[in-house]
């Protein structure tokens, strides 16, 4: 292939508002934009082409990790146009790479989807605000954008374990510590415990993978300090039942406690394509503790959530099913997409067959 570089590239990446470029042997490079891939019009990658490409922006080091463990993650920046979070892995015993765009304006919560009542969580003292949903659905946006929040509003020590770092953030009236997970510190768990000690007011912890790392966010947000977290759960239940099945049967019943009072807030999300024009919009469901939901948590009734969800408007909460209805009936998107997305598609078909007969 006649030599394209890597950064003409990523100034196209840039130029089309491409979330994500994908670069495979045998394929040409690939364009995501708005949730569709669109190959560029370019001869198909060579193992050479991908090997040269790789190498152009990945240190030694990490070239050593994909030759060790078959892959490797860092973040990037290009010039000073943008971020990127970038993927290398062996395929068939060559070399790809997924680079996937870090926006780099802090969107408001307002711009994002979020209701107003999101915000003052953010004051809190202490407790869990989690963040789930699938991968790539905009939890990294939302809690970066939270984080911006209360690094503007309130004077904290906020900080943030990620793997790898993905938004910068300046000190405003907060002062932001960002530790890497290989870079600055071995893993996320030490990276907690660590932090504890390091006074701070706010932590942020990329991902809850582990028990281990499961078990220092819930204890830090018992001890006094505001902890942001991810999950790839989708719904509020599903999370609690997520992180509660983590632990032994024998500790189980102690976590629901701990959870029962710890967590503030669960926010799950999804990103869909819009309907009426280009680009993705976000879907929500947002839960917020109640003392009727500490103690569903607590008596391990989780099943009866989504329930409490439907009946706490007043506190800022919806459903996700409520939230996807309310944006088909906006226009804003598919009917395929609030079926296949919803929860409980049977009793969407159900609702949106009534509003017909009344109509009529």
């Amino acid at each position: 292939m006649a030599n394209v570089e890597m950064s003409e590239l990523l100034q196209l990446v840039v130029d089309e508002g491409a979330s994500d470029l994908h670069l495979a042997v045998d394929a040409p490079p690939i364009l995501r934009i708005n949730g569709g891939l669109q190959p560029l019009d370019l001869p198909a990658l060579t193992p050479e082409d991908t090997e040269r490409l790789m190498k152009s922006i990945t240190s030694d080091d990490h070239q050593q990790r994909v030759r060790q463990n078959g892959g490797t993650d860092f973040g990037f920046s290009f010039n000073t146009q943008a971020r990127f979070r970038v993927s290398v892995l062996k395929t068939k015993g060559h070399v790809g790479m997924v680079l996937r765009q870090i926006p780099s304006k802090l969107l408001s919560l307002e711009s994002i989807g979020l209701p107003l009542q999101i915000k003052e969580l953010l004051f809190r003292p202490r407790g869990l605000i989690l963040v789930t949903g699938p991968t790539g659905s905009g939890k990294t946006t939302t809690l970066a954008s939270m984080l911006n929040v209360i690094n503007i509003e309130r004077d904290c020590h906020i900080i943030t374990v990620e793997d790898p770092i993905e938004y910068y953030h300046q000190h405003r009236k907060s002062i932001v510590t960002q530790r890497e997970i290989g870079v600055d510190v071995p893993n996320f768990e030490e990276a907690i415990k660590r932090g504890l000690r390091q006074d701070p007011d706010v932590m942020l912890v990329g991902e809850m993978r582990d028990l281990e790392t499961m078990s220092a966010a819930i204890t830090a947000a018992e001890t006094g300090h505001l902890v942001f977290a991810t999950l790839h759960t989708t719904g509020a239940a599903r999370t609690v039942d997520r992180i509660v099945d983590a632990f032994p049967t024998d500790r189980q019943a102690m976590i629901r406690t701990q959870l029962a009072s710890s967590i503030v807030a669960v926010i799950s999300q999804l990103l869909l394509v819009r309907a009426d024009g280009p680009g993705r919009v976000a879907a929500f469901e947002i839960m917020i503790s109640t003392p009727a939901i500490q103690s569903l948590v607590r008596d391990n009734k989780t099943f009866r959530i989504t329930s409490e969800i439907q009946t706490g408007a007043k506190y800022g909460m919806i459903t996700l099913d409520a939230y996807l209805m309310d944006l088909y009936q906006a226009g804003k998107i598919r009917y395929e997409d609030l079926i296949t997305k919803a929860q409980d598609s049977e009793s969407i078909v159900q609702k949106l067959e009534e509003t017909q007969r009344k109509r009529r």
